[in-house]
């Protein structure tokens, strides 16, 4: 995020900092990387660094709290990966005095703390044909430690989020919208391309029954194992960003491995379906096409909810807004009718 998060003090995360984790600051540097979190750089009085990371759990009072439990949930079960199940390659959080993988930090945000790791991590996009074996290898070991948090992680839903927003922004394209210099635009936007939402969401829907029955195979999955969230450290690969832990059908991981992920960002598709078969092999489950077609289209939706409602609410002139609007603009125009 390259915006600082409203309403925020940095001396409110310094304090929290020192009641929660006892790290009392020296030196803080805001870092403006990542999408969906703000991040900082902070170096405690004895010299060491620590990753900080403040989510945001909505504009909107209503539904804070069950977003910062499921936030507590997914990062309390990336604590235990490491911790008990003994992956190295999960980078969890710091427990707090209390044990505790977040804290509360106001009405509207959530702090944890990480490691301060050596190594580099790349970009949101394609995996390069070289990585995608050492990625689903890992993959398949985190999807068999899922004994160990199959009670505390929390489970898929299958809803998509904010999808009562974009439906309300679908019946409400006929007056202009005034909320900001980005809605009109994205008004205007929405309103090319509103047959094809809709029926992307009616196949949404359709696909989302067949995959309800594959309940019992579920396994314990990252989310996002895309390669800007696996870091090359020198004790080897970390996967880092643990926020969207659930219990979910593999298929939730495993399609950014895929020719899928190409194809959804408008690029030459690369590689095949072989690590597939290297999965299947290391963990005896199937990966069923079915499944495995949804979460393109989950992804995809999910982001165009989550765009058109920041887009739809109040707001000013940045850089995170009018990113909003180029995203939304990409997704949109990538499938014209």
């Amino acid at each position: 995020m390259r915006d600082r998060p409203a309403g925020l003090a940095e001396a409110e995360l310094m304090v929290a900092l020192t009641e929660g984790w006892g790290i009392e600051p020296h030196s803080v540097e805001y870092l403006p990387v990542g999408a969906g979190s703000y991040h900082w750089s902070v170096v405690d009085q004895r010299g060491t660094a620590w990753f900080v990371k403040v989510d945001d759990l909505g504009v909107e009072d209503v539904g804070r709290d069950g977003a910062f439990d499921r936030l507590g949930r997914s990062l309390g079960a990336a604590l235990a990966l490491r911790r008990d199940a003994g992956l190295d390659f999960v980078l969890a959080p710091i427990p707090t005095v209390t044990d505790v993988a977040v804290r509360r930090l106001t009405s509207r945000y959530a702090l944890s703390v990480f490691p301060m790791v050596a190594g580099a991590a790349g970009h949101f996009g394609v995996h390069r044909p070289e990585d995608r074996v050492e990625v689903i290898d890992l993959l398949a070991e985190l999807h068999e430690a899922t004994p160990i948090v199959a009670d505390a992680a929390p489970r898929a839903d299958l809803v998509l989020p904010a999808r009562d927003k974009l439906e309300e922004a679908l019946r409400d394209l006929d007056r202009r919208w005034t909320d900001g210099p980005c809605a009109e635009p994205a008004r205007k936007l929405l309103s090319v391309h509103a047959g094809q939402v809709r029926r992307l969401l009616a196949d949404f829907d359709r696909r989302v029954d067949q995959v309800r029955n594959t309940a019992a195979v579920w396994v314990v999955t990252h989310g996002e194992p895309h390669p800007g969230n696996v870091m090359r450290t020198p004790a080897g690969l970390r996967l880092i960003d643990w926020g969207t832990v659930q219990i979910a059908p593999p298929e939730r991981d495993l399609w950014m491995l895929t020719p899928a992920l190409a194809r959804m960002l408008g690029k030459d598709p690369v590689g095949d379906d072989d690590v597939l078969v290297r999965y299947t092999r290391a963990t005896g489950r199937t990966v069923t096409p079915a499944t495995l077609d949804l979460y393109p289209l989950w992804w995809r939706l999910a982001d165009i909810a989550i765009f058109v409602d920041e887009l739809r609410r109040p707001h000013g002139t940045g850089e995170d807004i009018a990113a909003s609007l180029h995203y939304l603009t990409g997704y949109l125009e990538a499938g014209q009718d």
